[in-house]
């Protein structure tokens, strides 16, 4: 310590004593500021003086210590209760967070991947997607009854050629393209897809009564005969009947 002093006393002694009169009969010597500032400011950089001095690294993280304390303080000063007021609405935000997130959670589960694929990507028959409808019914467990018997609706008229086979159609394009060949049934093949929706990406349970509405529907639309579009001149442009007058 006493060394330190000593170095930095020589050249502030010697700039110091350039500006006091040597003696009584000479004239003062002026001293310059800026020249003494510049030799102050090389001896106080000198690492004698600078080694116990925080690093970058340091210096940010009591700078951001400073400013999260001091908003902190400021945040409690305005908040009723104090630090107690503060904890009481974090814990409240966080609450409503986890909420919020067991929210988006059930939706998104309810609602698989939230593609509104009708058929997904299992590839089934018409018979198939009834006995599962059949399956859950007989569980009572509406919501997959009416998913299936949905998908039963739609691949029996793929495979009567009433729709072109498509990944990735949606509940209300199958209702759309099936009323075309099948527009006595197109309100109920509407609410049909409504249904379907509602309980497969919307979050509303089925009961016995949805189920029984589609599953009229898809044995009614088996049994219907589809119309025959017709082209400008009122000439069949296509037939939806097998040989012998059997509707496909």
């Amino acid at each position: 310590m006493t060394g330190a002093f000593g170095a930095l006393a020589h050249p502030l002694a010697a700039v110091v004593g350039r500006a006091l009169p040597r003696s009584a009969d000479e004239p003062p010597i002026g001293i310059d500021r800026d020249p003494a500032r510049e030799a102050a400011e090389r001896e106080l950089s000198r690492e004698i003086y600078t080694r116990h001095e925080p690093g970058p690294f340091r210096r940010a993280f009591d700078w951001v210590w400073e400013t999260v304390s001091d908003l902190l303080s400021r945040v409690t000063l305005a908040t009723p209760g104090g630090w107690l007021g503060l904890l009481i609405i974090v814990l409240l935000v966080l609450a409503l967070l986890i909420a919020l997130r067991l929210r988006l959670g059930s939706v998104r589960a309810a609602g698989g991947t939230g593609i509104p694929d009708l058929l997904g990507a299992t590839t089934r028959t018409a018979a198939e997607h009834r006995a599962e409808a059949d399956r859950h019914a007989a569980a009572g467990d509406w919501d997959r009854a009416v998913r299936e018997r949905m998908r039963a609706l739609v691949r029996s008229l793929e495979e009567r050629a009433l729709l072109d086979p498509r990944p990735g159609r949606t509940a209300d394009e199958a209702a759309r393209e099936a009323a075309v060949p099948m527009p006595s049934f197109a309100d109920r093949l509407r609410a049909a897809a409504r249904t379907f929706d509602d309980v497969t990406y919307g979050g509303r349970h089925a009961d016995a009564a949805d189920h029984r509405r589609l599953d009229d529907l898809e044995r009614e639309l088996r049994a219907a005969r589809p119309v025959t579009p017709t082209g400008p001149t009122g000439v069949g442009a296509g037939s939806f009947a097998a040989p012998g007058g059997v509707a496909r």
